[in-house]
């Protein structure tokens, strides 16, 4: 490392920004509602630069009040940009506060901007004999760049930090020297910033014209040098070109002053900084910042230097980035993350393992009205994993935990003496998790009956947002860190250990803490279901869901292996196929599966349209929606879009079912996940089930794999028909639709003759197609735009048929209206069985951001009440089928389709059984219609 000092000026904005939407998709929520994202991704970035760089001296730069000279340069500086999320802006005073806690400096001026204030400081620390590195993702800064000051673009999206000297600077942007980006930006725009450029000149002309002139100024001289149109425009957007130079040119004389000890990098203040930390319920940020500040052990105090006495921490030098690791890491962090944790919290915990130990502890469980009870196992996957241990607890800081043999007999006799207690019906259950534990059990050939309590389950309604596995409600509700299992067995990998291996002390400890912290949590969880209207939610439809679930998920349903390895074949001529033909259109080869190669073919080479879209990293964007714009006129797209499907379709379904095949039983085993989707619905993965295309002529031939599980059987399958288009009929009360349904009508016909005024029979494939885009569509808040897009459509025709759309259905359009307004009023919808969905974002400020959450205002109330409905209709279903003692089996849930392994002698009696549990699951003011199918195959049953 060099001994030059090294300054890291951060870009506030530009790194909370990219936080905030690195996020976008799974928003960090925590218990209070508050969306952290921003937050955490602007701390993790920071911590990065601590922790890698070790900085000497740091400081970040915020933006205050806007640029004074741009906007008096150009009213429309800037003017286009969308309102600042509320995430964003409630997030800025509370990282300034943080960055108070840790002792680094704020700069921030009235009427500057960041910029601004990092290129002045930049050029103040360089004449001071600095090194300075610019930390932004923003293109901008690279006018700065010079021999002592760089560009740090941080590890985003798995790709590494980038750091831009003058030769990077110089191959990015083709120019001679960095202070050439000014010209560059200023002759292409930044549609950002709403600076203007010169009208027609895209990146790759701004290029050609630096290459050519050097300089904006040098272009205007010249432009009798250009041709045609372009010199026109050119000529008279002289003014234009020089004003956008100006605006893209970072100011070097902000009254700010580099203060060499002001910026030094010093010891946080832990105390202050974890305060904030808990507030926000960082849990690992605080062990990442003990980390990134090596922290004496056991102290909560950073290391001394070597040699120093007592210190204060007013006037000590901290060895901030001491190589060493302290020896006990588990103390510091209980010291210093403020959370209770097994070594310092009195409990008793007890292993049992002799004949006379499980005697008095059966006789113990089987007095108990309810026990927390928790295995631990050799595998992650339930139906393949042996039992290790069972931990108990009926009581908070109590428990007993039961080692079993690892001779699968042997164990299977141990459990057997617990038996009484798990098929006692009396005795409530509790677990976190508890389908992976019963599917555990159902290995050894025991049941688990009775009421039971899945804290998991029981949070995921409480706080649908949130992340709901232990740890996270441990530290969020009981303010208890539980022993990592990675402390015992190691990292993920091939490296990690067996349960089995770990010492029966520390297994004890683990395994009861588990059962009594999932204990604890049920005791908050129970009282606090009620104040989120869901406690009828859990009990008679979340709670019983899991034993359903855990049925299905340990019967599999049957593959047929050889047809899958005969479709691999057939895919394969095709996507071959598909390949040439495409090579043939492009007129030459190409690897197609990189956007960066076929965003130039079809973009530079092709030139399919003018003005073709760009990824933040400047490469043309080849994503779905951008090609599937295009594929109705370029038949090239429509074949690349085509080979993807196929490929996608051969690798995750056709070559990866098999693989999947659970040696034991021979069949596919899914896992359905209760507590993913905030709407209700069901997840299912490994393999995912829900998601094989049916649209497709080849995705539905990959459900022909799926096969009975013997000649005694058939596949059944029962389908919803148009549930929920029902539930928003029945929710808003519109008489034409629910006329439709009760007159058992085509709705999609029935809605295009109502909307094109034209009798039923006259109604035309092509008009039914629309209304059904639209039926469809009005539920995911559908605009012309995207109705165009879906249709053969104009985007005017689209609008039109929108709007004469609502005038049909005035009511649906009031409903619509009325689930925003209670959304805005309340911050949350409801399912018709009161399962709330909470939408932060209701009132904000951004236009997309509150657009995002008002289609969720509609559509989660629809989507939810029709996978409440099929959620009904699956345990009555189970529970019909128990009863009866039946040999049919429900298999799998595709959203609003069941599919069941029918034994042939009971389908007749069955078929009536189970359409009438799934149309009277619940009463709506619109009938619901179920189609029942039969087959040898999925395919065909569907």
């Amino acid at each position: 490392m060099s001994d030059q000092k090294r300054l890291f000026l951060l870009d506030a904005y530009a790194l909370i920004f990219r936080g905030y939407y690195a996020f976008i998709k799974n928003p960090r929520i925590n218990s209070k509602g508050m969306d952290t994202s921003a937050i955490m991704g602007f701390m993790n970035s920071l911590l990065d630069v601590i922790k890698r760089e070790k900085p000497d001296h740091l400081a970040v730069a915020f933006d205050k009040g806007g640029s004074i000279d741009r906007t008096a340069m150009f009213e429309a500086y800037k003017a286009n940009r969308d309102e600042t999320p509320e995430a964003i802006r409630i997030a800025v005073p509370v990282i300034q506060d943080i960055l108070k806690a840790m002792h680094i400096p704020v700069i921030e001026k009235e009427g500057y901007e960041a910029d601004d204030i990092i290129g002045t400081l930049a050029k103040q620390a360089e004449k001071a004999g600095y090194k300075t590195y610019m930390v932004t993702p923003d293109k901008d800064f690279a006018q700065l760049v010079s021999e002592h000051i760089f560009m740090y673009r941080p590890a985003r999206m798995g790709n590494g930090i980038e750091i831009w000297g003058i030769p990077e600077v110089q191959q990015k942007f083709e120019v001679d020297t960095p202070e050439q980006v000014i010209d560059f930006l200023g002759m292409m725009g930044d549609a950002v910033d709403n600076i203007p450029g010169l009208p027609g000149v895209g990146e790759k002309t701004a290029k050609k014209f630096i290459k050519e002139f050097g300089s904006m100024e040098e272009l205007l001289s010249n432009t009798d040098k250009l041709k045609g149109k372009m010199k026109e425009k050119v000529e008279a957007n002289a003014e234009l070109g020089l004003l956008s130079k100006k605006l893209a040119r970072i100011l070097l004389d902000v009254p700010v002053e580099f203060h060499e000890k002001d910026f030094e990098l010093n010891t946080p203040d832990l105390e202050k900084v974890k305060e904030i930390f808990q507030e926000l319920e960082f849990r690992r940020m605080t062990e990442n910042l003990l980390k990134t500040f090596n922290v004496e052990a056991g102290t909560g105090e950073p290391k001394k230097e070597a040699g120093t006495g007592s210190n204060t921490e007013t006037n000590v030098q901290f060895d901030l980035f001491g190589q060493n690791t302290p020896e006990d890491a588990s103390a510091t962090l209980e010291t210093v993350s403020g959370y209770k944790t097994i070594e310092n919290v009195s409990h008793s915990y007890q292993s049992v393992n002799t004949p006379l130990g499980r005697k008095l502890l059966l006789e113990k469980l089987m007095q108990q009205t309810g026990v927390c009870f928790d295995t631990e196992t050799t595998s992650i996957s339930a139906l393949k994993a042996e039992l290790v241990g069972c931990a108990f607890s009926w009581e908070p800081g109590k428990g007993y935990y039961v080692t079993f043999p690892e001779n699968f007999e042997e164990a299977k006799s141990v459990l057997e003496e617990f038996r009484p207690f798990f098929e006692n019906d009396k005795i409530e259950k509790t677990g976190q998790n508890l389908k992976y534990d019963i599917k555990v059990l159902s290995n050894y050939n025991i049941p688990v009956k009775g009421k039971i309590f899945d804290t998991m389950i029981a949070h995921y309604l409480i706080n649908p947002d949130m992340r709901h596995n232990m740890d996270v409600l441990a530290e969020t509700y009981l303010n208890y860190a539980p022993v990592s299992i990675e402390t015992l067995i190691g990292k993920k990998g091939k490296n990690q250990k067996s349960m089995r291996s770990v010492p029966l002390d520390q297994q004890t400890e683990y395994a009861v803490e588990d059962a009594d912290v999932t204990l604890q949590l049920k005791e908050l969880f129970k009282k606090e279901l009620p104040n989120r209207n869901a406690e009828k939610l859990f009990e008679e439809i979340e709670g019983p869901l899991v034993n359903v679930l855990a049925d299905m998920e340990i019967e599999g349903i049957n593959i047929n292996e050889a047809y899958l390895k005969g479709l691999s074949v057939e895919l394969s001529k095709d996507i071959s196929r598909l390949e040439k033909e495409i090579y043939d259109q492009a007129g030459e080869e190409f690897n197609l599966a990189s956007p960066k190669q076929l965003g130039p073919i079809l973009f530079d080479k092709l030139k399919l349209v003018d003005k073709p879209k760009k990824t933040k990293t400047g490469q043309y964007s080849t994503a779905e929606d951008v090609l599937s714009y295009l594929a109705k006129d370029h038949q090239i797209v429509s074949d690349i879009l085509e080979w993807r499907q196929l490929k996608k379709l051969q690798s995750t379904y056709v070559d990866a079912l098999p693989n999947e095949i659970n040696p034991k039983t021979g069949r596919v085993h899914t896992v359905y996940s209760q507590a993913v989707a905030a709407t209700g619905r069901l997840s299912s993965n490994n393999p995912n089930l829900q998601n094989i295309p049916i649209r497709t002529e080849r995705g539905r031939q990959v459900r022909k794999a799926f096969i009975p599980r013997s000649a005694d059987y058939v596949l059944l399958a029962a389908d919803y028909s148009q549930i929920e288009l029902c539930v928003i009929a029945a929710l808003s009360e519109e008489e034409n639709m629910i006329r439709a349904f009760q007159e058992g009508a085509d709705i999609h016909a029935s809605t295009a003759a109502q909307v094109f005024n034209v009798p039923i029979e006259e109604v035309t494939r092509e008009q039914r197609s629309n209304a059904k885009t639209v039926n469809f569509g009005i539920i995911y808040g559908v605009s012309a735009f995207g109705l165009s897009n879906q249709t053969t459509l104009s985007r005017s025709e689209a609008k039109e048929l929108i709007d004469t759309y609502y005038k049909t259905y005035p009511k649906l359009r009031a409903y619509i209206n009325e689930q925003i307004h209670f959304a805005q009023d309340h911050g949350y919808v409801e399912t018709i069985l009161g399962r709330r969905r909470y939408l932060a974002d209701i009132n904000s400020r951004n236009q997309v951001v509150r657009g995002a959450a008002e289609r969720n205002a509609v559509n989660a109330p629809i989507q939810g009440s029709a996978a409440d409905i099929i959620k009904i209709a699956m345990i009555n279903i189970h529970r019909k089928l128990k009863e009866g003692n039946y040999k049919t089996r429900m298999l799998l849930q595709v959203h609003d389709e069941l599919v069941f392994d029918a034994h042939k002698d009971e389908l007749e009696e069955l078929k009536p059984i189970i359409k009438a549990e799934m149309e009277n699951a619940y009463k709506l003011s619109v009938p619901l219609d179920v189609e029942l199918g039969i087959g040898q195959n999925w395919l065909e049953a569907h």
